[in-house]
């Protein structure tokens, strides 16, 4: 289903992705620098939760700002909350590479505005989390993740160049939140890994997304 999402005197073009069943929790999925929410990653997994009973609603947001980025993912966020034909209980924000920063930064604004929004928010899923630049591993961008408090899931690459696997390890061990990483063996940064298809990387990846979903919704629901 395509909706135009009000963004200030805009829209931003989003699409549901609507399960059989009427679902209670949803996931707000988007894309990194230079794509789209037509990106394939995003559709497969969109399609994968949908047919498990996720209703998922992703998005394009095209400024590269955080600023602007974070203004967007919020907009999302309240479209869905207030969204009277999807009445949710709570949403999980997804999201490849940079646009983890915006999602983390949505969480640490809506928690700093003492509002109720960041109940709303249930987790946070990271695919290919940038930890640093190719060979800086000296600037790690963890601080946002130090901050966050809800249970965040990390899908990446064993051979990614933007995130060595001990400093990931090192980071999620000082992290506050529940949290849980997924390697995928032998992929890059873009989940490419040689002698695999990118389907078959992708049913390795809805699935990890779709388990680690199911769990935290049923700790929610005890």
């Amino acid at each position: 289903v395509k909706v135009k999402i009000p963004f200030g005197n805009k829209h931003l073009d989003a699409i549901f992705s609507v399960p059989e069943k009427k679902s209670t929790y949803g996931v707000i999925l988007t894309h990194g620098a230079g794509g789209d929410m037509n990106f394939p990653h995003l559709v497969s997994l969109a399609a994968y939760l949908a047919s498990h009973g996720v209703l998922c609603l992703r998005f394009t947001c095209k400024g590269l700002n955080i600023a602007y980025r974070t203004k967007a993912f919020k907009a999302v966020v309240e479209y869905l909350k207030l969204s009277d034909d999807y009445k949710l209980s709570g949403v999980f924000l997804a999201g490849i590479v940079f646009i983890i920063y915006t999602a983390a930064s949505v969480i640490r604004q809506l928690s700093q505005d003492d509002d109720d929004d960041d109940d709303f928010i249930q987790g946070l899923v990271c695919l290919s989390y940038p930890l640093h630049r190719p060979k800086l591993q000296s600037k790690l961008r963890d601080e946002d993740l130090l901050f966050i408090r809800c249970p965040v899931l990390f899908v990446s690459g064993s051979a990614d160049e933007m995130c060595e696997k001990q400093l990931l390890e090192g980071v999620a061990s000082k992290m506050k939140a529940p949290k849980k990483i997924h390697w995928i063996d032998k992929a890059n940064h873009g989940m490419a890994v040689k002698g695999r298809t990118t389907d078959d990387v992708m049913e390795e990846i809805n699935a990890q997304v779709f388990s680690w979903l199911r769990e935290n919704i049923e700790l929610e629901q005890k």
